[in-house]
Order: structure tokens, then C-alpha cells, then sequence
């Protein structure tokens, strides 16, 4: 069932495939090789890539050997990935709603999908639907507190004065659940899932500063939204302490060199 939640997140994400590709892309490719590696991904393997996105991970599942079908709530994603990787299957689609019949898939893959869902565990259960019997399922979230890639902008938001906009839709607080390794593997439990691990996967993110601005600048992510609901003023202080904040992750030549980390958790479907 669909939430205010999701309609939030569908109409934040409508039409940015472009700024998402040129900006935050990079940084959610992060871990998809380790998510890869945890749901057993290797040359013929029937593959799902949830929320695709730009299509990073559908990539380097086809570069296994893997036969990929991709899946995205974002039209405008779905159209790169057509022109970008013309050979995997494509859909429209938004967890928990799956058009794929039970146990069609050898594995399946969600790289930050579950945080944008508003029903985290309603989501698990339809990737657990939808492969077969001892398939492997892997998904990445990002987790609580933020490392210090995202924190950035928490910090420079607090340091500007910007206030959170009442009316932005949270996951309903019965439905969410604690965004670590712990918290992961235990949805995964409650999902039907059998032999759940988990782990945190770190990384050096390194970009441009103005990549790191451009972003939410663009409207992307939750930083994107709360960027974007405030006035000016407000926005111009944030820039002078987004500047601030990311001095010390400069490196020698001028790029930032950002400290990150993801919860990855993958189980067996029974």
C-alpha cells in the first residue's frame, strides 16, 4: 500500500535522473560491488535491480555474466538506463508493487531503495516474493547517525539556522524501523528471510565540492528537499557554512575526499 511517504519521495525524484547521474550517482556506487558479492551474483544468474536509478549496479551485474531486469519508480531514470544499457530488461515499478510472478529471479538487489519506501518491511517481503526458493537478496541503506558525508549537511543546515519544514512526511513511526546493521537484519528476519547477515561497508567518497552542492542544490535527496523550502537568506547562509564544514575534507588538489559508510544485510529467501 502506497503512503504519503512514497508519494513525497515519487514527486522529489520526478523528472533529476540528469542531476542525480551528475552529482550524488557516484557516491551511491559506493557498495555495489560489495552488494553484489552478498547476493551472489555471477554469470548466468537471473538478476532484479530495484530502483536502478541510473543504473550503476544492473552494470556491473551484466559485466558478471548476470541476465539483468532493472526496475525503477523514476520514468526519467528508466529512460537512461534504455539508452545506457540497451540490452537489460526495464520496468516501471515501485516497491512493494513488483510485476514479476513468485520465485521468478535468482537474486535480487536494492541499493538505497528501503530508505525511500514507505513501508520498509512490506518492501523486504516483496523482494523475498519475487525469488525463488534459497535466491539470495541484498540491500543497502544508509545509516544512523550519518557518517560524515552526509553529516555535512545536517551540520551546515544547524550552523545556518535553517529550520525543517513541519508539513516534509517521515515514515510513520509504526512502520519504520532503526537504521543500522542491527536494525537492517532484524527487518530481514521479520521478512521471512533465513540466514541474514549483515555488516557496515566504508569508503572514501571523493568529488568536487560543487558536485556535493549541486546535488541537493538540484533537489536531490533529503538534503534537496529541505534545501529547497528555504527562502533565500537562508539559503546563502547555508552555502557559507556548507564551505565551512567541508574545508577539512579537502584534499591537496582541491577535491573533497568524504568519509562514508552503508548498512548492507542480504538473506536467503525461503
Amino acid at each position: 500500500m502506497s503512503t504519503g511517504f512514497d508519494a513525497h519521495e515519487r514527486a522529489r525524484w520526478s523528472g533529476r535522473a540528469a542531476a542525480y547521474r551528475d552529482t550524488l550517482a557516484a557516491l551511491c556506487a559506493g557498495p555495489a560491488e560489495s552488494l553484489l558479492d552478498a547476493a551472489g551474483v555471477a554469470t548466468g544468474a537471473l538478476v532484479l535491480d530495484v530502483g536502478t536509478g541510473t543504473g550503476t549496479v544492473a552494470a556491473l551485474a551484466g559485466e558478471r555474466g548476470a541476465r539483468v531486469v532493472a526496475v525503477d519508480a523514476e520514468p526519467s531514470m528508466l529512460s537512461l538506463v534504455r539508452r545506457r544499457l540497451p540490452t537489460v530488461g526495464l520496468a516501471l515499478a515501485a516497491l512493494p508493487q513488483l510485476p514479476f510472478a513468485a520465485g521468478t529471479f535468482d537474486a535480487a538487489v536494492a541499493n538505497f531503495v528501503v530508505n525511500h519506501v514507505g513501508d520498509p518491511l512490506a518492501a523486504l517481503r516483496a523482494l523475498r516474493r519475487v525469488v525463488r526458493p534459497g535466491g539470495r537478496v541484498a540491500v543497502t541503506i544508509w545509516p544512523h547517525p550519518a557518517p560524515p558525508a552526509q553529516q555535512v549537511w545536517p551540520d551546515a543546515f544547524a550552523a545556518a539556522g535553517a529550520v525543517r519544514p513541519a508539513d516534509l512526511p517521515r515514515v510513520d513511526a509504526g512502520l519504520d524501523f532503526t537504521r543500522s546493521v542491527d536494525g537492517l537484519t532484524d527487518l530481514l528476519r521479520r521478512a521471512g528471510f533465513a540466514a541474514v547477515g549483515g555488516a557496515m561497508v566504508g569508503w572514501t567518497h571523493r568529488t568536487d565540492r560543487e558536485a556535493w552542492w549541486d546535488g541537493p542544490a538540484n533537489g536531490i535527496g533529503a538534503a534537496g528537499t529541505m534545501l529547497g523550502r528555504q527562502d533565500a537568506a537562508t539559503k546563502a547562509r547555508i552555502r557559507v557554512e556548507f564551505d565551512r564544514v567541508t574545508a577539512p575534507f579537502v584534499d591537496e588538489d582541491g577535491s573533497l575526499a568524504l568519509p562514508t559508510s552503508a548498512v548492507l544485510a542480504h538473506g536467503l529467501a525461503a
